[in-house]
């Protein structure tokens, strides 16, 4: 499957104002980044590095006045998403280094609260795939997915409280649940294809039987057409901005993800 994603950003700024963006995707095992484009009005100096997780991240000045920012990318994916229901439970003391930071509890994943729940919530289930498979349900059935929420970036203890949120929180809370139970979980931040309403997603994934796997329970099934942009332990790793300063909130977002029908040429 062949996606052409990508956003528009505008902000109004009053003084010059440091940015870190996380907008650029990268290819690796489930995507590849084919054609890519990044365009900044008024151009400004870009540094990019990649951070601790793997990000392809940009720092840069942005000048008052209106400061405008678009990016598309052509991206080839699979046409599935992989499962593999019956994937064994991964012993802590057999997991690759890189992947430990996953098991800690983090600024909006307090998973050491939550070892009871998921104790309960997977009762019977066979350790790994079909325990996360246990919590994803549970999230769906128990916590309402609330696109326009007014609630702002809540943790998994409190979404488990408010028993509603938008894709973010309730990928919190399926990552504190998983992690509570010694396995390793991230959040990632990406597009969705035939998102309703369209806007950036976020999901979870769980490392059991030596890979990581991919769960959503904002969505009413789990659906292909994902294009990772970040990964990380919660949202303050995978923003897709941070500004340093005086508040700054985009006057306008519009994120579009369009399928093609044929490669790009």
């Amino acid at each position: 499957m062949w996606l052409r994603t990508g956003c528009t950003i505008t902000f109004d700024i009053s003084i010059d104002t440091p940015f870190i963006l996380m907008l650029r995707p990268r290819s690796g095992m489930e995507q590849w980044v084919a054609r890519e484009s990044y365009t900044l009005k008024p151009s400004v100096l870009v540094v990019e590095y990649t951070d601790n997780y793997g990000n392809l991240c940009q720092r840069l000045i942005a000048p008052p006045g209106e400061f405008f920012i678009h990016t598309s990318a052509d991206i080839q994916i699979s046409d599935v998403i992989d499962v593999c229901p019956g994937a064994p439970f991964e012993k802590v003391q057999n997991l690759p280094d890189a992947v430990l930071t996953y098991l800690l509890p983090s600024r909006y994943c307090e998973s050491d609260k939550f070892i009871s729940l998921g104790q309960e919530i997977v009762a019977g289930a066979t350790p790994g795939y079909d325990q996360v498979a246990a919590i994803e349900s549970w999230i769906r059935e128990q916590i309402q997915f609330s696109p326009d929420s007014g609630h702002f970036q809540l943790s998994a203890v409190e979404v488990n409280q408010q028993r509603e949120g938008v894709c973010r929180e309730l990928a919190h809370l399926g990552i504190a649940l998983c992690r509570g139970l010694c396995i390793p979980a991230r959040m990632v931040v990406g597009y969705l294809h035939e998102l309703e309403p369209m806007d950036f997603h976020a999901w979870f994934e769980a490392y059991v039987g030596g890979r990581w796997y991919t769960f959503d329970a904002s969505q009413s099934r789990l659906k292909a057409g994902r294009v990772a942009v970040a990964y990380g332990r919660d949202a303050a790793d995978v923003a897709i901005f941070n500004q340093f300063g005086p508040a700054v909130y985009p006057r306008e977002m519009v994120v579009h993800v369009e399928k093609l029908a044929i490669a790009p040429d």
